[in-house]
């Protein structure tokens, strides 16, 4: 049974090193490097709001949740997910995008925007609009894949 609870401190070295392996990976993070343990508390702290994805003990996964911008832009929200690699395909990523929704919903915010899907990443982008996200814009080849090529990077919104 895999749960889903709000991020703890000791939570922090399991989720980076979860974020640390997507930006290695070069094809869904905009980094391109892994964070530090002190770039990664920073990153965190950026958030209204951290859930970690808990299996057998061990976190599998987590989002974070803030407002996409500050002050009249505030109402919509912006998540950010990661799955640990032997995790997935499970179902995990959308148990995390559902349970996102239902937060942003109870934290009040109207919407929900991902600013920067990487084109390429057909799965993100599948499971987003199987959750009802719609593709509002594509900015073409914004985004450097770890394999050199210039892909599309896709901003996707749904009202909550």
């Amino acid at each position: 049974m895999i749960e889903i609870r709000p991020y703890l401190d000791s939570d922090r070295e399991p989720l980076r090193a979860i974020f640390n392996h997507i930006v290695d990976r070069g094809d869904a993070f905009v980094y391109d490097a892994p964070l530090s343990a002190s770039d990664f508390a920073g990153y965190l702290a950026a958030f209204t709001a951290a859930y970690v994805a808990v299996h057998d003990g061990r976190v599998v996964g987590g989002y974070v949740l803030r407002p996409n911008q500050p002050g009249r832009g505030s109402h919509t929200a912006n998540a950010a997910y990661m799955v640990a690699p032997d995790s997935r395909g499970l179902g995990l990523g959308r148990r995390l995008g559902e349970h996102s929704l239902a937060e942003a919903r109870r934290l009040g915010f109207a919407a929900m925007q991902f600013n920067a899907v990487v084109g390429t990443n057909t799965h993100a982008v599948a499971l987003w609009q199987g959750l009802g996200f719609t593709i509002i814009g594509t900015l073409p080849r914004a985004f450097r894949h770890a394999d050199g090529r210039l892909v599309d990077l896709h901003v996707m919104h749904r009202d909550l």
